[in-house]
């Protein structure tokens, strides 16, 4: 379970301070799905930073099943987001010299544990369950928009994370691409158990979750307008 209690987070901007977040708490259980709505400039993408242990709170505390973040090292802390965190992005930030294969790979050869699986017959179950095993030789820039993020969410789940972070998934493809990937987010929720948490400024993307956090200026607000 991920936990976030009075969290808040300021940046300096010359002599100005930009409040980002305003005391935020909540709380995300296992296997939940979970919808992150906001607009451009509410703070949910510095939320999910947050969540996903690739920023701090400027004060207050995120507890990751119970131990608190701010407590570990940085080496515990890159091992904890290594292992329990699969990040899915709307740019799909994948590296074109290399192939569709190489891409899913990345994650196990950063690891500097020796694994409990072999990584490239993980790459190619992924890729054969996602329909894009015959793509595997392939660069990024050579495969549909919808290939590319189905790749980019394979390559989230090659380190058998607790919990996948999407940041607006489905704004780089069409409206049809864009439901096909939601179903299959929405299958590795219910079929996997993984606890999926989308961020989206859409709402009808958000409808598709189970349950919505609504953020406007900063902080949660019971509903959208």
């Amino acid at each position: 379970m991920i936990e976030l209690k009075n969290v808040t987070k300021q940046y300096e901007v010359g002599d100005q301070i930009i409040q980002v977040l305003k005391g935020i708490s909540l709380k995300i259980r296992d296997g939940e799905f979970v919808g992150i709505l906001g607009a451009s400039g509410s703070g949910k993408s510095t939320l999910m930073h947050i969540i996903g242990l690739l920023d701090s709170p400027s004060e207050g505390q995120v507890l990751i099943d119970g131990k608190d973040a701010s407590k570990l090292s940085d080496n515990e802390l890159s091992k904890l987001r290594n292992h329990y965190v699969g990040f899915v992005f709307q740019q799909f930030n994948l590296i074109n010299k290399y192939s569709v294969l190489e891409n899913v790979l990345l994650p196990a050869l950063y690891s500097k544990e020796k694994l409990p699986f072999d990584p490239t017959n993980r790459v190619l179950e992924l890729l054969s369950k996602f329909g894009i095993y015959d793509r595997r030789n392939y660069r990024p820039n050579k495969i549909s928009g919808g290939q590319q993020q189905r790749t980019a969410i394979a390559r989230a789940l090659i380190m058998n994370p607790k919990i996948i972070l999407a940041d607006e998934p489905t704004g780089n493809l069409d409206t049809k691409t864009g439901e096909d990937i939601m179903d299959l987010l929405k299958s590795l929720n219910k079929e996997f158990g993984l606890t999926v948490v989308i961020v989206t400024h859409e709402k009808n993307i958000a409808a598709k979750t189970k349950k919505q956090i609504f953020i406007r200026d900063g902080q949660i607000v019971k509903k959208y307008l």
